[in-house]
């Protein structure tokens, strides 16, 4: 019976379009440190779309950079005032069911908030929803970008002198 309910769920999930990602404060090395967790099934249709019908996201190391890229140019992470803050690949990998893509910045010494954008897929599938949560500032924040949500913002509280 379990069996049964598993491959359902299974199922089901596929037709939700979803990427989680983590933005992690990191004390220890004083980063904010970027995971995208994409589903590697959800990115082999995109790399087809994206590029060419022969793109292959499991086995052409270009290929994932170029999808690597791809996320990367479409996301993007401003202070509260607005200005950006330069996030640097520092890499990606396929593991299991997902593929996922790193980013980092050195965390900004007055950080009140941060203003985020997450586009990546929702170029291709309006549907899409990509889900992030910002850890290690106080209790969990989570954003969700779906229908025409751009630019969603966090704020920080207590943590500014």
């Amino acid at each position: 019976m379990a069996l049964l309910l598993v491959s359902c769920a299974q199922v089901q999930a596929h037709q939700i379009k979803a990427a989680i990602t983590t933005v992690l404060f990191n004390p220890r090395t004083e980063n904010i440190e970027v995971m995208h967790r994409f589903n590697l099934h959800d990115a082999e249709h995109a790399v087809k779309r994206l590029f060419d019908k022969q793109a292959d996201i499991l086995d052409d190391q270009k290929t994932q950079q170029a999808f690597a890229e791809y996320v990367t140019q479409r996301f993007s992470v401003r202070d509260a005032s607005g200005k950006a803050l330069a996030l640097n690949m520092v890499g990606f990998e396929t593991e299991g069911k997902f593929f996922w893509v790193y980013q980092e910045t050195a965390q900004p010494p007055e950080l009140e908030g941060l203003q985020i954008q997450h586009d990546a897929l929702r170029d291709l599938w309006p549907s899409q929803v990509n889900t992030l949560n910002v850890e290690g500032m106080g209790d969990i924040k989570t954003l969700r970008f779906e229908g025409n949500a751009t630019l969603l913002e966090v704020e920080f509280e207590g943590h500014h002198h």
